[in-house]
């Protein structure tokens, strides 16, 4: 069966485009057949056209090319899981800004590079998760500040409950209901989901 290769491209939201990736794609000679985008936050893997790629587009001997690891996840455990899993299913995965991942070399002697990419991916998937922990944090900072000073950075700065994250995660894995997570942190229905919209909104803009 004749190998394939294929590209993925991503953003974080609809307000940014995807120029740069596409362009290093096309530099490659790559089809727009060929390239799977999609505009969505790096948190997890759902996304339509990333599933798209796993469950149905690649197969065993083909190749996925991402122009660098963050752009499939900027969660260091994901990234290991993926990696994985495509290694697994015996799907190669070129990342252009890792060139070692590029090369081709004898049977026999691609251990090498596995080795160095091994330690490579190691340090750039915990950069690409500190990156989304820093933005989460200056986020975090900036509220507080507004709300320290009695001010508000464009629309009024949102303030989650206590143990938020960790009951909305138990909520979106249907571990919780909605009724069990808003009288977790207090809150009327109303403004449970109002929050909910602003979480999302945050989320997808990371």
């Amino acid at each position: 069966m004749e190998s394939r290769t294929y590209f993925y491209a991503r953003v974080s939201n609809t307000d940014q485009n995807l120029d740069r990736q596409m362009k290093a794609f096309k530099s490659m000679g790559a089809d727009d057949r060929n390239i799977i985008t999609d505009k969505a936050s790096g948190k997890d893997f759902e996304r339509s056209g990333y599933q798209a790629l796993k469950t149905t587009i690649l197969r065993k001997g083909d190749t996925l090319v991402v122009k660098s690891l963050d752009r499939l996840s900027r969660n260091k455990a994901d990234i290991k899981s993926e990696l994985e899993y495509f290694k697994s299913n015996g799907i190669r995965l070129k990342i252009l800004d890792l060139p070692t991942t590029l090369i081709d070399l004898p049977k026999g002697q691609d251990w090498i590079f596995e080795m160095i990419n091994n330690i490579l991916i190691e340090v750039l998937s915990s950069i690409a998760e500190q990156e989304r922990t820093t933005i989460r944090l200056r986020q975090r900072e900036g509220i507080d500040a507004a709300k320290c000073n009695g001010k508000h950075l464009g629309r009024k700065a949102i303030i989650f409950p206590d143990k938020w994250e960790t009951y909305y995660s138990l909520w979106a894995e249907s571990k919780i209901s909605a009724s069990e997570f808003r009288n977790k942190i207090h809150l009327k229905k109303t403004t449970f989901y109002k929050l909910v919209k602003n979480y999302k909104e945050e989320m997808q803009n990371e």
